[in-house]
């Protein structure tokens, strides 16, 4: 579908703003540009357009995929610039793994506008990356805000929900607000909500450390101590191996030849390991010592740190092991209602997705029962036989 139309035609619907939309329609080709940024090292991956291997209608579904293994994908797409200030910002898109990533990303970029869209990469600056990343064991769903000039990433992780399930379609959601608060759904359940400047290092600490502050010279900060009362008993034996008594000087031992003879060692019945004193709690013990907060002359507060001047590009930048992902219905607005609208091709889609996987599975569980049952058949013929021949 025409952006353009897509755009006119919500617009007559709601009282929302659309910023941007792609569903990768006819055309998408002149709407996006390609990045050269690894082009010259012969890394750079292609893009094509697809539905995958499921789909409710091929024309419908179809979004643009990362189309080779162990490669970067850079591409790029600019709409006319906004400010996000004094309103919500509702950035969505879906994203189907067709195959395990095993390492890479499927997150979005979007930020200020961009002279030349073929530059876009690694090193662009952004506003908000925002999508799941997985390498390994480790997996998260990123969401970094650029505060002046510096790209912060959340204290803790946000939850990976594109798990094992290749081939079915996940949708996500990031609601920014100007109480300088975010949302964060996918598949439309929530997965985090949550103040900014909280649980992002945006802004310096109120308080620090005093550094003139300095521990007393008698402050006690071990919480145990040996027990000056515990004595090793007498009868505590350390010793692990001892002297086999019982053993004697072979017959023909012979001094001259082999020298001395020693009898050999054997572990002591009556060794009970080493000793150590017992521990208990220390009287003096005093905590943790912890020098006195004082005020951070450096801290400045900022009630707007939700707030960026300039949007104007929107990209995928992303290194994969596996390519395969498929990307599509991109929105960008200010009206939930116009994001949920979105959201319900993402739905339909996902429904059959997840019917086609779950015949797949049947079949394949089925596939695996008949050849165990084939193998246990052999098993009883290749036993009868030997029966047979004895």
């Amino acid at each position: 579908m025409n952006r353009a139309l897509l755009v006119a035609g919500s617009a007559t619907l709601a009282q929302g703003k659309i910023y941007f939309s792609e569903t990768f329609g006819d055309g998408w080709e002149s709407r996006w540009t390609v990045s050269k940024w690894k082009e010259s090292e012969g890394t750079a991956g292609k893009w094509e357009a697809t539905a995958g291997k499921w789909f409710k209608d091929e024309a419908e579904d179809k979004g643009i995929q990362t189309a080779e293994d162990s490669r970067f994908f850079g591409i790029a797409t600019s709409f006319p610039s906004f400010s996000n200030e004094g309103k919500e910002l509702i950035i969505q898109y879906q994203a189907k793994y067709e195959k395990d990533v095993e390492c890479g990303g499927g997150y979005m970029k979007i930020g200020p506008k961009l002279d030349d869209l073929t530059t876009f990469g690694d090193p662009t600056p952004y506003n908000v990356m925002f999508g799941p990343d997985k390498c390994g064991y480790t997996k998260r769903t990123h969401l970094i805000f650029n505060y002046k000039g510096t790209n912060v990433l959340k204290k803790s992780d946000l939850s990976y929900k594109q798990g094992e399930d290749a081939g079915i379609s996940h949708l996500y959601r990031m609601v920014l607000k100007p109480d300088n608060t975010v949302r964060v759904e996918i598949d439309e359940e929530k997965i985090y909500e949550g103040s900014i400047k909280e649980d992002w290092e945006v802004l310096k600490p109120k308080e620090i450390p005093d550094p003139d502050d300095k521990k007393p010279e008698d402050w006690v900060d071990s919480s145990m101590m040996d027990d000056p009362e515990d004595k090793k008993p007498d009868d505590w034996v350390e010793e692990k191996r001892i002297v086999d008594e019982s053993a004697s000087k072979p017959d023909d031992w012979d001094d001259e030849e082999d020298g001395e003879w020693e009898a050999p060692m054997k572990d002591n019945p009556a060794y009970k390991g080493d000793w150590s004193v017992k521990r208990i709690e220390n009287p003096a013990y005093k905590g943790i010592w912890e020098a006195k907060k004082i005020a951070n002359p450096e801290y400045v507060d900022d009630d707007k740190v939700y707030s960026y001047a300039d949007f104007g590009f929107l990209g995928f930048d992303l290194w994969q092991v596996k390519g395969g992902t498929i990307f599509d219905n991109i929105i960008l607005c200010d009206d939930v209602a116009e994001a949920d609208a979105f959201a319900k091709k993402w739905k339909a889609l996902n429904e059959v997705e997840t019917a086609k996987k779950k015949e797949e599975d049947e079949a394949k569980k089925a596939e695996s029962a008949d050849a165990a049952e084939g193998e246990d058949d052999d098993d009883a013929d290749d036993d009868k036989a030997e029966a047979e021949e004895m």
